[in-house]
């Protein structure tokens, strides 16, 4: 059926486009791998959530990384570093998180040292930002890449526990 439109009486298709630039665009966001504290669920997940920050995938690394169990940290954080060339490396699980551009200041303030964010490589090449690890604080740091992230090792711990 092909009906007037109001008292106007004109169809849709008669009426004009609205401007380019008069529709709301979409916020930008930045696309950041979370690797252990930030997932979902987990402790300081609520630094993501109260931001505006919204899941995009879980996924995981490319098998290029190592991932260690930082001593000292409250609550326990892991530090995720790339090997270098030629060095056996890890599929680390990760959450990708779309961050508001406007939220990412306040959230990178929240970042103790040695913790930081950079560039991590994803399983099927796409590069995005995301957390890791300054390799000085590595030493007496114990390896649990073979976990494959944090959760699995998390639960390791949970399970020796009980």
């Amino acid at each position: 059926m092909d009906l007037p439109l109001g008292t106007s009486r004109r169809h849709l298709e008669d009426l004009p486009a609205a401007p380019a630039g008069l529709l709301p665009a979409a916020e930008p966001t930045l696309s950041l791998a979370v690797v252990g504290a930030h997932l979902s669920g987990l402790p300081l997940n609520g630094q993501l959530t109260e931001r505006g920050a919204s899941l995009l995938e879980a996924t995981t690394t490319a098998p290029r990384y190592r991932l260690h169990a930082l001593p000292g940290t409250t609550p326990p954080k892991p530090g995720l570093v790339r090997v270098a060339a030629g060095n056996a490396g890890h599929a680390i699980e990760v959450e990708v998180w779309a961050l508001p551009q406007r939220a990412v200041g306040s959230f990178l303030a929240l970042i103790p040292p040695p913790l930081g964010l950079g560039s991590i490589e994803l399983a099927d090449g796409r590069w995005v930002h995301g957390f890791l690890c300054e390799s000085h604080a590595l030493a007496g740091a114990p390896d649990v890449s073979a976990f494959g992230g944090w959760r699995a090792y998390a639960a390791s711990l949970r399970g020796a526990a009980a």
